[in-house]
């Protein structure tokens, strides 16, 4: 039975990070824009009075506690279908479909040959999109062992990066400081340097090509052993790939070859870039030293996309409508995250916390309109807002 891990714990018995500071200690936010507290939160708790002062930190401090316990308990309730069947599932669908695609991608036809390429290109994105960020969880497995060997299976052999940095980058850095200025303020997504049009539109399709050549880059700071193990595994995963496409579809040309490769592994960049950048990015940020209680900080800083079927069967749904749910519950799967959804939801609303939405239509103008506000300097904090 899947218990409540310690970190999502919003007591004083929390880890530290690296430099001693409790990851959600401090009590202050800071807001972008705007004038007043926070959405959802009232002045008198932005601004009590000193006689309410150690009634409203109680408060603060039950509040990730008591929507714990109401998540627990419908984790316990749930079934190993719910709790990760569902999505193993999913998994191993895109597995099996490869056959059928290495299979149409041998006609000479065009409509088979394009299919071909649409359901390995599906498969593709279940795989390393949804895989990976459930394997980087361990929520595929509830034993350690597996995790490791999931994390390796999916992140470097599927992914074509680094197990290690993957990890460390998305679990110890962006779900532990979300949108603290300098550690999880999703930095490593923004390219300055590029036009908007550029990055929104054309550069995600370099997706491919960029991401084994920076898993090499971080080889340097990996012990040797690790390192060698990762050039193997994303090379086996990469020439496996290339063989079947030469052996089973009958490929003559490399060139072809490769060209199919990169088609098929960048269909759903655009959308895997936009996704990443759209909730969090031009959300409330917060100070390194002092930062609200993590049910602040997630609540104001990570933003849902609404229901999208197909984005939701690639990505999974903590990617996509349930990134709230999933950055106050990272270790739960996909299918979890959307069971609790009403749950978080209506805890949140009923406690007069942001519970943020927005489409992606609507995301997409925003960042295109604001590009240089949000994507090439950094986002302005205007307030100061919090328990003074």
């Amino acid at each position: 039975m899947q218990t409540v891990p310690d970190e999502w714990r919003d007591t004083p018995s929390e880890r530290s990070d690296d430099k001693g500071t409790l990851p959600w200690e401090g009590q202050m936010l800071f807001q972008r824009n705007g004038t007043g507290p926070p959405q959802g939160v009232s002045k008198d708790k932005a601004h009590p009075g000193k006689g309410h002062e150690k009634g409203v930190e109680a408060e603060r401090e039950s509040l990730m506690m008591e929507l714990t316990k109401l998540v627990q308990k419908t984790v316990k309730e749930s079934s190993w279908w719910e709790r990760r069947g569902i999505d193993c599932a999913i998994l191993a669908a895109a597995f099996l479909s490869l056959p059928v695609a290495f299979f149409l991608l041998s006609s000479s036809q065009v409509v088979p040959f394009a299919l071909g390429m649409l359901v390995m290109g599906v498969a593709h994105g279940v795989i390393t999109i949804k895989g990976t960020h459930l394997a980087s969880h361990g929520s595929l497995s509830e034993s350690q062992a597996w995790g490791e060997f999931w994390a390796v299976f999916f992140i470097e052999v599927c992914g074509s990066f680094t197990a290690r940095t993957g990890v460390q980058a998305h679990i110890k850095m962006h779900h532990a400081h979300t949108n603290v200025i300098g550690l999880g303020d999703s930095s490593t997504w923004k390219v300055p340097s590029l036009p908007r049009s550029i990055y929104l539109f054309i550069a995600p399709l370099a997706v491919p090509i960029i991401t084994p050549l920076a898993a090499l880059g971080q080889l340097r700071a990996h012990p040797l052993s690790q390192a060698l193990r990762t050039v193997l595994m994303v090379s086996l995963g990469v020439y496996s790939q290339y063989w079947l496409l030469v052996h089973l579809s009958g490929f003559q040309s490399p060139a072809i070859t490769l060209l199919c490769m990169l088609v098929c592994r960048a269909m759903f960049s655009l959308p895997y870039i936009h996704v990443n950048i759209f909730q969090h990015i031009g959300l409330p940020m917060f100070s390194s030293t002092r930062r609200p209680k993590r049910i602040y900080q997630m609540t104001h800083g990570v933003l849902n996309l609404p229901r999208n079927p197909l984005l939701d069967w690639i990505f999974g749904h903590s990617l996509i409508n349930c990134h709230v749910e999933h950055h106050l519950f990272p270790f739960l799967s996909d299918n979890m995250c959307l069971k609790v959804k009403p749950i978080v939801s209506k805890y949140l609303k009923d406690k007069e916390l942001p519970y943020q939405e927005d489409s992606y239509l609507s995301r997409l103008r925003l960042f295109f309109h604001h590009y240089q506000e949000f994507m090439v300097y950094a986002p302005p904090i205007t307030e100061l807002v919090g328990v003074q």
